[in-house]
């Protein structure tokens, strides 16, 4: 049985009136915006199940759009999203998609940068402000964004992972989750979650490496800003 907390029994410090569809949806949001990075001119969101059904009525649009600006779910802010987004000159659409057996507030992200880079990420509100990314540009992972998490795409070669691993024990650092997805076109992505702050000397070192090819970082988002 899973353990619940305090957070899991109060629910999130939030704008909006459901945990589900405002907080939820903007933390999905924001983690999708780190992980497409800076400069976004354009993102659709493809809207599966209640979200698509209730996105307006219940403000998870607002929301989501707070996220991609980086906003966390108790920014005052997030009721003007709409208006921040558009002076800013990021083009925001949304489209109602059934994505089949998935969790009913699923989210897709289509976000394109301003160098035309387009990133694709997938993810659902699964209750009570809590997320879970399960799909990053067609490859499968599995992620919650609740603690400090690595992405990165590397090539699919023995050594790799243990590079990797050699720099957090070379720091004392503990690894709390490590999974590996392989594409089968000698590629795989790995989310790896520590229990403490990633140095960003550990992010360069992995950047630095040949074999990696992308890397990402994911901020937990911390309740209240604390």
């Amino acid at each position: 049985m899973r353990d619940y907390g305090v957070f899991d029994i109060l629910g999130p410090v939030m704008i909006g009136p459901s945990s589900s569809h405002t907080a939820g949806a903007a933390r999905l949001a924001k983690v999708a915006g780190n992980i497409a990075g800076s400069n976004i001119k354009r993102v659709e969101f493809m809207l599966h199940g209640s979200f698509g059904q209730t996105y307006k009525g219940h403000g998870t649009d607002k929301a989501l759009i707070a996220g991609i600006l980086n906003m966390d779910p108790w920014d005052e802010n997030l009721k003007r999203s709409f208006e921040i987004a558009e002076e800013k000159g990021i083009e925001v659409i949304f489209t109602v998609e059934d994505m089949g057996d998935v969790h009913p507030n699923t989210v897709k992200f289509i976000i394109t940068n301003e160098d035309g880079r387009v990133t694709e990420v997938t993810g659902s509100s699964i209750g009570g402000g809590n997320i879970f990314i399960f799909d990053i540009d067609g490859q499968s992972v599995e992620f919650t964004g609740e603690k400090p998490t690595l992405l990165t795409q590397h090539k699919d070669m023995p050594g790799v992972i243990s590079k990797i691993s050699s720099l957090f024990y070379d720091e004392n650092m503990n690894i709390g989750t490590m999974k590996v997805y392989r594409s089968g076109k000698g590629k795989a992505t790995m989310a790896l979650e520590t229990d403490s702050m990633i140095p960003d000397e550990i992010i360069n070192k992995i950047k630095e490496m040949e074999e990696v090819e992308n890397v990402e970082f994911i901020n937990p988002i911390l309740e209240g800003g604390a």
